[in-house]
């Protein structure tokens, strides 16, 4: 039986994003919060966190945020490593990813 990490992911080339695919996938707070860990901490393991959602929802977040071209996930054994496609993104959409971020910090200081 092949391991269910031996599929190849399914990652959208530059030329593929879609500013509403992204603006959907950014909408959500647990992704939100997993785009900033992963600003924060680059190459870090999806299962370092549970973020207040149970395992199969977190991995339906990593997998929106990754088809809709906002991280890259190499494999790394039997853990997905995670990056920001942020020069890619920002290339295609100038200035969105950055202020994805900042909106997110400013909410958490309101917050706390």
């Amino acid at each position: 039986m092949a391991s269910r990490l031996s599929n190849p992911l399914t990652i959208p080339g530059e030329d593929e994003f879609d500013l509403f695919e992204v603006m959907r996938a950014l909408s959500d707070p647990v992704r939100r919060a997993l785009v900033h860990n992963i600003a924060s901490t680059p190459g870090t393991a999806c299962s370092t966190s549970d973020f207040g959602v149970s395992k199969s929802a977190l991995t339906r977040h990593w997998r929106v945020l990754r088809e809709a071209g906002i991280i890259r996930q190499e494999v790394d054994g039997t853990r997905h490593r995670n990056w920001l496609r942020d020069e890619e993104l920002d290339r295609r959409f100038p200035g969105l990813l950055a202020l994805v971020l900042q909106e997110h910090e400013a909410e958490l200081h309101r917050s706390s």
